[in-house]
C-alpha cells in the first residue's frame, strides 16, 4: 500500500458513498484517463469484466470469431466464450513474447478466404511488455478489424512513447491484488470513444433505463467498481511511477546476477518500448544448463520461494484445445517453447535485496550443483 489509501477510504465512509458510485469512482476514472492520455475510462469490477464489456460494445455474439493471443491468462479469452463466440488463438513471437504479426497475417488471410473476418482481435501485453503494436495495428486496420488491447499487466508501459492500452478501439487494465497497482480487485475500460464508454457505464450498471421505476430493455451486468475500492485506486495511482521504477530495478538485479549464466535468456524489451517489468521472466536452455525449469522450481519450493511457469498457452488448455491455433511459423510454435522453458521469478515491488539474493543464489546453486555432479560422474 502507498500509505494514503485510508484518506480516501475514510472520505467514502464519512460521506456515506459506499455503493458502486460516488466521487472516488469519478475521480479515479478521470485520473486513469489522464494518465493514459485517452478521452475517458470506466472503472469496473475486474479486467475480465472490462474485456467482456469491450466485446459486447463491438457487437460480438454467438457464432462470431475473435482472435486472441494464446500466451496469456485464461481471463483474456473467457469473455469470448461468455458471448458464445469462437476464439482463434495466435502464437507469440520471440522479440516480445507477444502476438506474432506473421501468425496474425496468416489468420487474417484465411479468414478472408473463408469470408468470415473476426469481430475483434485481443492483443495481450504480456508481463508488462508491449506487443509489436505498429505491425499488429497495421494488419488489423488493413482488414478493418477493431483491436482490444489487453494491458492488464502493462499499466505504466509505453510503446514509442505512447501509453500501453491506447492503440486499439478499447484498452483494459487490471487492478487485481497481484498487479503493479491494486484496488484489491477491479479493472478499467479505456477508450477515445466517449459514446461507447457511456454505453459501457449503462451496461455495467445492469442496463437500467432512465425511468421512474426499474426498467430494462437489454441485458446488462453488475460490473461497476465500488467507491471504496476506487479510493484505494486513487492513492495507488499516485505511486505508479515508483512501482514501475521498483520493478525495473528488481529486473536489473536479476539480469546482472544471472544473465551471464549459459542458457539463461531474459524476456526482451523491444527497441523504443518501455516495460513496467511487472514480472521478471526468463528462459532456461536445458542443452546448456543441464537443468530443467521443473528442477529450478523444485529447488525454489524447498527454500519456500514461490516461482511459476510462464503461462500455459490457451490453445493447450483443455477448455480451449479444440479451437484453431496459428503458430508463428510452420516450424515454430513460440508460445509452446516459452511455456516449456520459461519461468517467472518473484518480482513484488516491496521485495528486499536480501530476499532477491535468496532467489538468485537458489538458481545459481541448482545449476552449479548439477554441473558439479555431472562433472564428477564423468
Amino acid at each position: 500500500m502507498s500509505g494514503n489509501e485510508m484518506e480516501y477510504i475514510k472520505e467514502a465512509f464519512d460521506t456515506n458513498w459506499i455503493a458502486p458510485l460516488g466521487p472516488n469512482v469519478e475521480a479515479f476514472e478521470k485520473d486513469i484517463a489522464e494518465y493514459a492520455g485517452v478521452n475517458g475510462a470506466v472503472a469496473v469490477s475486474s479486467g475480465t469484466a472490462a474485456i467482456h464489456l469491450a466485446l459486447s460494445l463491438l457487437g460480438v455474439q454467438k457464432g462470431d470469431v475473435v482472435f486472441c493471443s494464446s500466451l496469456t491468462f485464461v481471463a483474456s479469452a473467457n469473455p469470448i466464450l461468455y458471448l458464445g463466440a469462437e476464439p482463434v488463438f495466435i502464437d507469440a513471437e520471440p522479440d516480445t513474447w507477444n502476438m506474432s504479426p506473421s501468425a496474425l497475417e496468416k489468420a487474417m488471410n484465411d479468414a478472408i478466404s473463408a469470408c468470415k473476418l473476426p469481430k475483434a482481435v485481443i492483443i495481450v501485453n504480456l508481463y508488462g511488455q508491449s506487443a509489436k503494436m505498429e505491425e499488429l495495428v497495421s494488419i488489423c486496420n488493413k482488414y478493418a478489424v477493431p483491436i482490444i488491447e489487453d494491458s492488464a499487466e502493462s499499466l505504466g508501459s509505453r510503446y514509442n512513447g505512447i501509453a500501453s492500452g491506447t492503440f486499439g478501439e478499447f484498452g483494459i487494465f487490471s487492478f487485481n491484488g497481484n498487479k503493479i497497482i491494486t484496488t484489491s480487485g477491479g479493472g478499467v475500460l479505456i477508450s477515445n470513444n466517449t459514446d461507447a464508454l457511456r454505453k459501457a457505464r449503462f451496461l455495467a450498471a445492469q442496463a437500467r433505463e432512465p425511468a421512474p421505476y426499474y426498467q430494462h430493455c437489454e441485458m446488462g451486468f453488475n460490473y461497476r467498481m465500488s467507491n471504496v475500492l476506487a479510493g484505494i485506486g486513487r492513492s495507488q495511482l499516485q505511486v505508479l511511477n515508483e512501482r514501475v521504477a521498483a520493478r525495473r530495478a528488481i529486473f536489473e538485479t536479476y539480469y546482472q546476477e544471472l544473465a551471464h549464466l549459459p542458457g539463461i535468456q531474459f524476456m526482451p524489451e523491444l527497441v523504443n518500448t518501455f516495460s513496467n517489468r511487472w514480472l521478471t521472466a526468463l528462459t532456461i536452455d536445458y542443452s546448456k544448463t543441464n537443468v530443467s525449469v521443473n528442477e529450478i522450481l523444485a529447488s525454489m519450493d524447498k527454500e519456500n520461494i514461490e516461482a511459476r511457469h510462464v503461462w500455459k498457452p490457451l490453445h493447450l488448455q483443455p477448455l480451449m484445445e479444440t479451437y484453431t491455433y496459428y503458430p508463428h511459423s510452420e516450424r515454430e510454435s513460440v508460445s509452446e517453447k516459452l511455456f516449456e522453458t520459461g519461468i517467472c521469478l518473484p518480482s513484488g515491488s516491496n521485495m528486499s535485496i536480501k530476499d532477491q539474493m535468496r532467489v538468485i543464489q537458489t538458481i545459481k546453486n541448482t545449476i552449479y550443483k548439477k554441473f558439479e555432479k555431472e562433472t564428477c560422474q564423468r
